[in-house]
Formats: C-alpha cells, sequence, structure tokens
C-alpha cells in the first residue's frame, strides 16, 4: 500500500480525531483517535521519530558522544526541513469508493508501533472489541521519515484544536458568601 494524501481532524461533537488516509490504489482508511489513546501514543511517535532520525543522520557522522542538547537540535532541524518540503495544501481528496476497513471508521485501542533497520516506521493500528464480543479489525502501514513527520505536524494541529494537550485545571474552591446563600448547595455545569 502507498499513501497519496492524509488528513488528521478534531470532531468536537464527537470528542475524538478523525485520521484518514487514501492510498495511490484509490482505497480510504478511516480511524478514529481518542484522547485515552493519544495520552500514550503521542509521545511514543515523538520519542519514536526523534530516535529515528538520529539514528538515521548517524550514519554518515558519528553521534555517539554528542550531548543530548545536539541531538535534539539536530532533530529539530531534520523535523523542520522534512516540513519545508511536504505539501499542507492540496485538498484532501474526499469519496473515495473503495474502504477495505468498511463504512464506520475504525476505533483505535492500541497501537504498535516498530522502527524498521531500513528507515520506515511500521504502524498497526488495531480495534479491539471490548469482551470480544466483535471480530478485531486492524490496519498496518508503513511510513518513511518525511511521512511520518508529515502526519506528527497533522496530529499536532488536531491535539491543539482539542485542548487536549492542555492540562487538567481543578475548579478553585469558593468561598462562602457571609448571607443566607451559604447554606444553599451550588453546582457548576
Amino acid at each position: 500500500m502507498q499513501i497519496h494524501q492524509m488528513s488528521v481532524t478534531y470532531l468536537p461533537e464527537q470528542d475524538r480525531i478523525l485520521m484518514r488516509i487514501n492510498t495511490v490504489e484509490g482505497e480510504e482508511m478511516r480511524m478514529w483517535l481518542t484522547r485515552r489513546l493519544m495520552v500514550g501514543l503521542w509521545p511514543l511517535l515523538s520519542k519514536l521519530l526523534t530516535e529515528h532520525l538520529l539514528k538515521l543522520e548517524s550514519a554518515g557522522a558519528s553521534l555517539a558522544g554528542a550531548n543530548p542538547e545536539l541531538k535534539k537540535m539536530l532533530a529539530e532541524f531534520r523535523k523542520e526541513e522534512f516540513l519545508q518540503h511536504a505539501d499542507f495544501d492540496t485538498p484532501y481528496k474526499e469519496g473515495q469508493q473503495r474502504l477495505p476497513l468498511g463504512e464506520e471508521p475504525l476505533l483505535v485501542t492500541d497501537v504498535d508501533a516498530t522502527p524498521l533497520a531500513n528507515g520506515p516506521l511500521r504502524l498497526n493500528f488495531n480495534e479491539r472489541a471490548p469482551g470480544g464480543a466483535a471480530k478485531p479489525r486492524s490496519f498496518q502501514m508503513e511510513m518513511q521519515p518525511k511521512l511520518m513527520q508529515g502526519l506528527m505536524h497533522l496530529l499536532d494541529q488536531a491535539l491543539l484544536q482539542s485542548g487536549w494537550r492542555e492540562p487538567f485545571v481543578p475548579v478553585a474552591a469558593v468561598e462562602p458568601a457571609a448571607d443566607d446563600d451559604a447554606t444553599r448547595p451550588r453546582y457548576l455545569n
């Protein structure tokens, strides 16, 4: 399978991220990504991509003794370089006729990520129904570092739009007033 286009969109009414992938063969894979999934997936993908970029970079020069700040700067430079050459302006081609995963998007419950020795990162998106009620569905793809960085950029935009990256802030305790209202219960909606 060769990826042609990707779309990552936060849908507030679903409170989920819809990831769609068009292939050169005219197929479309649709997947729901939840906040619960992204809490663990985002740091993992960021780490794997950074390590992978450093490994590819160190093939030309020895980075074994380099300090962590230098490695981080080098990885950030590579990420920016990839993004400069990415095409985020071409609209996503809607209405693919072939949906191998079915009409309903895959509700991703876990992702297996494996960096391959020859460059790409293999991602296996799995949907496991609770209690094994339905047949599990899955989808696997391999992404070169440039494409992976494009996906990370799209996911980052969706995460910013969703507000999922913002920490939960507890509501400050309200001091009761000195009048009769102090005995009445208060509710926050």
